[in-house]
């Protein structure tokens, strides 16, 4: 039957791990220090039981091309998965250019999708890494901004936290423009109107990679919630959802922070400075996450696949 759906098998599963590496590489600029943190990413999961630290040394040394994993995705289902994660970890850092397009667009034919199955993925990953930072929402500028900044960035990092438990691309691809909204939001509050490009060098710095932080949430996803959606099952996807959620919810919570502390000092604060304020921060949203567990499930629940464009416009 066209429409059944197979489980996706340890096999397929390394493929479009594969899959993802190549697509997190494909446009030639990731720097050293993103590199490093998806080899990290894919070492944790290799001690977690999947088997990514071989398929991505394959990549590394040209052993493991599009041919390969087409070879290796034997069902729709698993070709499918693939593609969407391609696609959103190509469109990761912003909307991807045209050395990125072309690899989707090999990818496609090399696993021989149907366009009519994936345009709407395609673009809709596109609208989202298309949104510009600015938001519309006025700034806040009362004489309770602190209080306010504070239950914004834990609003934000609630709403990712329930993101990265919604068994879907689009979900987790959502939580990157939210997090660059956020640091918008916070520049604002403090007087200062920023633009993409600086609100992408202000992570970095901090340390958090854009296409890391996908690749990441998307691997994860593979071993439990899109795995379910696509098999139909839950097969053991419920531990590293609430792992990823929790992670979602500690990392939006310290870029919100460590956002207001440095424009707050006049953007004074040195590249050491922000990183030891975020690892704090880090530490501090993994302490909290636990007392926000119901409200990051509910929210989960609130959330349906057609707003997520309206709420990274308007978070």
């Amino acid at each position: 039957m066209e429409n059944e759906i197979h489980p996706i098998g340890p096999q397929e599963h390394r493929a479009i791990i594969g899959i993802s590496v190549l697509a997190a590489f494909a446009d030639g600029t990731q720097s050293e220090n993103e590199r490093a943190q998806i080899q990290q990413i894919v070492n944790g999961f290799s001690a977690e039981g999947l088997d990514a630290t071989s398929v991505y040394q394959d990549v590394l040394g040209g052993k493991f091309s599009l041919v390969t994993a087409a070879s290796q995705l034997q069902s729709p289902t698993a070709r499918a998965l693939g593609y969407e994660m391609a696609v959103g970890v190509c469109n990761a850092d912003g909307v991807a250019n045209e050395a990125e397009k072309k690899f989707l667009s090999d990818l496609h034919k090399a696993l021989q999708l149907e366009p009519a199955a994936t345009s709407q993925q395609q673009q809709s990953a596109q609208d989202m890494a298309a949104q510009p930072p600015s938001t519309g929402a006025p700034p806040i500028l009362g004489t309770n901004r602190e209080a306010e900044l504070d239950q914004m960035i834990l609003n934000a990092a609630i709403l990712n936290g329930a993101l990265e438990i919604m068994p879907h691309t689009l979900a987790t691809m959502a939580i990157v423009p939210l997090q660059m909204r956020l640091v918008y939001r916070v520049g604002e509050t403090y007087g200062y109107e920023l633009d993409r490009g600086h609100i992408k060098d202000f992570l970095a710095t901090v340390g958090v990679g854009l296409t890391s932080q996908v690749f990441e949430g998307f691997t994860r996803q593979l071993m439990g919630g899109f795995a379910s959606r696509f098999a139909g099952g839950m097969l053991g996807g419920l531990m590293g959802q609430a792992t990823g959620s929790a992670f979602a919810f500690a990392s939006t919570y310290a870029i919100g922070q460590v956002a207001r502390k440095y424009y707050a000092s006049g953007r004074t604060l040195t590249t050491a400075q922000l990183k030891d304020v975020f690892s704090t921060m880090l530490e501090s949203g993994r302490s909290m996450q636990g007392r926000y567990s119901g409200d990051i499930l509910q929210r989960s629940r609130q959330v349906n696949l057609s707003e997520l464009l309206p709420l990274a416009k308007q978070q």
